[in-house]
This record gives C-alpha cells, sequence and structure tokens, in this order.
C-alpha cells in the first residue's frame, strides 16, 4: 500500500469519525474509489489505537463499519446458525 492511499484511508477514517449521525452511508458513498480490504484494515487499525486510548465508542463505531463493510465486499465469513 502506497503513503498516499493510506493517508486517504486515514482522512476517510476522520470524516466518518467527525460527520453528523447517519450521514456515514452518504460519506461512504462519496469514496467508493477507498472502500476495499486495505481501507478495512485501517479501520482496525484506527479502531485498536482508540481502544487503547479508552475511546471504546470510537472503537466500536470503527468496527462496525468494518464488519459491515467487510459483508459488503465478501470478505467477511458467514457463519451457519447450524454450527
Amino acid at each position: 500500500m502506497t503513503q498516499p492511499r493510506q493517508e486517504q484511508y486515514f482522512n476517510l477514517i476522520d470524516e466518518l469519525i467527525r460527520c453528523p449521525n447517519g450521514s456515514e452511508p452518504d460519506v461512504l458513498s462519496s469514496n467508493t474509489e477507498l472502500i476495499d480490504a486495505g481501507f478495512i484494515k485501517s479501520l482496525m487499525q484506527v479502531a485498536t489505537m482508540m481502544a487503547h486510548e479508552n475511546n471504546p465508542d470510537g472503537a466500536k463505531f470503527l468496527i462496525h463499519v468494518a464488519r459491515q463493510l467487510a459483508k459488503e465486499l465478501g470478505l467477511y465469513p458467514e457463519v451457519s446458525p447450524n454450527t
């Protein structure tokens, strides 16, 4: 991953954190070119940092976004209810 791409990911994460509640889908849909496995990895890195800095709400939010995007991209395993 290139440094400029990583900076774009972090800028998008910052935008997600700062946007009004409920505007997250709009922010994501206007940045679809950045929604990929690298972005999900960056979300998890920032969420981990937030958890270590005693910001559990921010961490939970980013983990939720990462999980939803991973499902949409087919990167999140579906667990069968029979297991």
